[in-house]
């Protein structure tokens, strides 16, 4: 039997009509964009951990905590309510940030109580701190919160490093420092020796007396004494005073800061002593040295020399003796420790203001 397509029971392509095929292909394309929207929905969002899952769970999270949560507040959704308070840009945050974060952001975002048991000056400091945070940021302030309310501890043991006022953790510490961490100050200094022996001299030869200028109880000619200038030993000392406003990091801002002669006679010994923090290092000029003159910082003895520059951390446990015939004589210059920021600086600066 011979069979044609006229016999078929379909209807001829001219006649399915040029509208049905168009909708057809708007439908496709219509199912297209829906899927590709869908998937797209899906997708972790950058900066938040697990947030595909987030999302498809959410039906069956919403579901448990409408019925675990009747009558009461749901915890987890108490814990949200309090890091927004915290910070509304924050919601949500990975385990490894956390850990992180822990040593430095935490301490600032806990709101916890400072020690009762803190000295009264170091909530004086704190005060300070919070007066900072709120006329600038606290950001990059995290090392220092963290060293004020450790402060308690550290006065209550013993140690061969223990700055009696103020100390920034995690800050590298060594009883000597090498030149190389504050090279161009140092070179500086060493340029202008001659000169400032000069005037040393001169300041020398009219005696040691407190109406001259030198400091009572003390063989020590201040330039700077706290953070602020000396002017008439300035006036007396020139060139040693522009040399001292060449340098980059000298400590001229805040209370922690000084510059000066210092002067020990023979015979002369400084009993075991802590500095006040950490977050400066102390350079040694050396103008007239003798032999037999002795720096001995956490265990480490060193000798000044002539014309060269010792850093010194006086943080550590220090002593000097001082066993010649004849004077020695220093220029000691407060610079900053290397490893404190521009932004922890611009803070203890406000902290140790000598205006407050």
């Amino acid at each position: 039997m011979h069979w044609s397509m006229n016999t078929l029971p379909l209807t001829p392509y001219m006649e399915l009509g040029v509208h049905s095929l168009s909708g057809l292909l708007w439908t496709l394309l219509l199912l297209f964009l829906w899927h590709c929207y869908r998937m797209g929905s899906d997708l972790p969002i950058p900066g938040h951990a697990h947030a595909g899952k987030l999302k498809s769970s959410s039906r069956r999270s919403m579901m448990s905590r409408s019925g675990s949560c009747i009558g009461t507040k749901c915890s987890a959704r108490s814990k949200l309510s309090r890091s927004d308070q915290i910070s509304p840009f924050i919601s949500m945050e990975t385990v490894e940030d956390d850990e992180q974060g822990r040593g430095y952001l935490t301490p600032v975002l806990s709101h916890a109580l400072f020690p009762a048991q803190a000295s009264a000056e170091a909530k004086k400091l704190y005060t300070a701190l919070q007066e900072y945070a709120k006329r600038y940021s606290w950001v990059g302030m995290g090392r220092i919160h963290k060293g004020l309310r450790e402060q308690v501890r550290l006065n209550d043991h013993s140690a061969i490093q223990k700055p009696h006022l103020f100390f920034l953790p995690d800050v590298p510490s060594v009883p000597f420092f090498p030149r190389d961490a504050h090279r161009h100050d140092i070179e500086v200094l060493e340029a202008n020796y001659p000169a400032i022996l000069a005037e040393f001299q001169a300041v020398y030869q009219k005696g040691i007396d407190s109406k001259l200028g030198w400091t009572c109880g003390q063989a020590v000619f201040p330039l700077y004494s706290a953070g602020v200038s000396v002017a008439g030993n300035c006036r007396a000392c020139p060139c040693t005073y522009r040399t001292l406003l060449s340098l980059r990091t000298f400590i001229n801002s805040n209370s922690l800061g000084s510059a000066g002669f210092w002067l020990l006679g023979p015979g002369a010994t400084l009993g075991s002593t802590y500095g006040p923090t950490n977050t400066r290092l102390r350079c040694h000029l050396g103008l007239q040295t003798p032999p037999l003159c002795e720096l001995v910082v956490g265990g480490e003895p060193q000798c000044w020399s002539e014309g060269h520059c010792l850093l010194v951390d006086d943080s550590f446990l220090h002593t000097v003796s001082h066993k010649d015939s004849r004077p020695s004589v220093i220029l000691s210059v407060d610079l900053w420790h290397p490893n404190v920021a521009a932004a922890e600086r611009q803070a203890l600066d406000f902290m140790f203001s000598p205006d407050l």
